[in-house]
């Protein structure tokens, strides 16, 4: 049920999320603080975007490879997120009910940064999702490796 391939493909974007919050950690802990210019924060809002689509392509991977579903229609982002919290036939939950809640901002963050123009990103709310940002990542994890150590 839960191939080798599928596995590396998740880990693979595991890595590419860790890579993504290392090359930038600098940035983000300047966002965090007080006065960040428009160059760090829109670098920031991009970091929050990529880190969104990293952990959405992860549960595209699930989704395509184990529930052997296709992802259409206008809603299909909010969909995806909730079936990840939900037991399928051919597996349990990938994620907590918990963390959905936590995604559920970094997903609509990521919808407004796609269709904005950076000069209009607020710099406090690019802060409250930038300050749990590495729990959040770190709880993701978690119940990634949960969820294929379940499936393994």
């Amino acid at each position: 049920m839960f191939s080798d391939k599928v596995g590396s493909q998740i880990r693979f974007e595991i890595e590419q999320i860790d890579k993504l919050l290392n090359m930038y950690e600098e940035v983000l802990m300047k966002c965090k603080g007080d006065e960040p210019s428009l160059t760090e924060i829109t670098a920031a809002a991009s970091v929050l975007h990529s880190f969104y689509n990293g952990l959405e392509n992860i549960f595209k991977i699930i989704a395509k490879r184990i529930d052997n579903r296709t992802l259409s229609g206008e809603q299909w982002h909010k969909r995806l997120l909730s079936e990840m919290a939900q037991n399928a036939e051919n597996r349990g939950s990938v994620i907590s009910e918990d963390l959905r809640e936590k995604l559920i901002k970094y997903m609509g963050f990521r919808h407004f940064f796609r269709h904005s123009y950076s000069f209009f990103l607020d710099r406090e709310e690019l802060r409250m999702l930038l300050l749990p940002l590495d729990e959040t990542w770190n709880q993701v994890k978690r119940e990634l490796g949960r969820f294929m150590n379940r499936i393994d």
